[in-house]
């Protein structure tokens, strides 16, 4: 399967260059394009891509002057102005596509390994996000970037960048819970506060008009359950090992960073925790969490751990790819969502303009 084929390809790619940091920095950005491409140009490709079509039709003749009081008005400016301008509904795929590998570009040059970052992405949020739930990829590409304003303790340049992800998908508020520890006046009490505020944040941000939708499209159907739960459960498991064997030595390695690390470890076991509410909602708020996972599994072969070094390294890249492999080959959900996979990158199969 493409898919799979691809997976096992991009983490033997890093395998092959583990000793190599400069090759690893001059391929990160033909893998970087590459990707973009293979996300941006898709064809028919996505769970949500007859969703978003209809978004694309609804917004023909968008009436500009409600922008102001209407939900994710960045997003429905972008299909306006697509509308407008007379270009078909897939460029709605590479303007977010766009938005998402930019933030995503900001965030893994901050890395010691942008490479394993960004391989370590594709298997879960990339298919998931900007192939699939384009809107909330956007956000979680300008969140990347929120990120990096959290470590340089900059909070007016952090709550600039949560309203403009919260343009695209308004579930990306909850990161403003956040704005008072980033300003680096870091206490554990002020980290695990914000932290729990984000639980009653998230069922908050979750009962909105767009997440209703999202309730019975996936809870009250069934759709996407069980893969919710088994996503919501990675990540429960990943806060457990972060403080289980990441956090002193992390601490002490790389203290700037830190506390975007420990306070993301604290929002995964929550977002576990929000899966019996619902999974759906666990979900969507795990999503914008992978990018702080993925940056604590690409950042332990570069701790200096006592022992087993090479297996803590390991561990995430064999445990993503058995994760994919069993998701890829028994969810029917997969199946339906994104096989076969076609690209408009050299025209629209069967000369179709709209792609629908």
């Amino acid at each position: 399967m493409l898919y799979l084929g691809l997976t096992n390809f991009l983490f033997l790619l890093r395998y092959a260059l583990a000793k190599q940091g400069g090759a690893r920095k001059q391929i990160y950005a033909v893998v970087l394009f590459s990707l973009f491409l293979f996300s941006a140009f898709r064809y028919q490709v996505g769970c949500d891509w007859s969703g978003y079509y209809f978004q694309y039709a609804g917004s023909a003749n968008f009436d500009w002057s409600i922008l102001t009081r209407i939900q994710e008005p960045i997003w429905w400016a972008i299909l306006a102005w697509i509308n407008e301008s007379g270009l078909p509904y897939p460029v709605a795929n590479v303007i977010s596509s766009a938005v998402f590998f930019a933030g995503v570009h900001v965030l893994a040059r901050r890395q010691p390994d942008p490479l394993g970052f960004l391989v370590l992405l594709f298997p879960i949020l990339i298919i998931n996000m900007p192939m699939s739930g384009i809107r909330q990829g956007a956000a979680i590409g300008l969140i990347c970037i929120a990120f990096t304003a959290f470590i340089d303790r900059r909070p007016l340049k952090y709550a600039i960048l949560i309203v403009l992800a919260a343009g695209f998908h308004s579930s990306a508020l909850i990161f403003m819970l956040l704005l008072t520890v980033a300003t680096g006046r870091y206490t554990r009490g002020r980290l695990m506060l914000a932290a729990i505020l984000a639980l009653p944040g998230a069922y908050f941000l979750a009962s909105s008009e767009a997440a209703e939708v999202a309730t019975s499209r996936y809870i009250d159907s069934g759709i996407d359950a069980a893969g919710a739960a088994f996503r919501v459960g990675i990540l429960g498991l990943s806060a457990l090992y972060f403080f289980m064997f990441v956090r002193k030595t992390w601490m002490g390695a790389s203290p700037k960073d830190y506390s975007l690390a420990s306070i993301g470890a604290i929002g995964m076991a929550l977002a576990f925790l929000l899966v019996p509410i619902s999974t759906v909602i666990g979900d969507r708020f795990g999503y914008y969490l992978i990018p702080i996972q993925t940056m604590i599994f690409a950042r332990l072969p570069f701790l200096p751990f006592r022992r087993n070094a090479a297996f803590h390294s390991a561990v995430p890249y064999l445990g993503l790819l058995l994760v994919f492999t069993v998701w890829s080959q028994l969810s029917y959900h997969f199946q339906q969502c994104y096989i076969p996979y076609q690209t408009w990158i050299f025209g629209f199969p069967g000369g179709d303009p709209v792609g629908f």
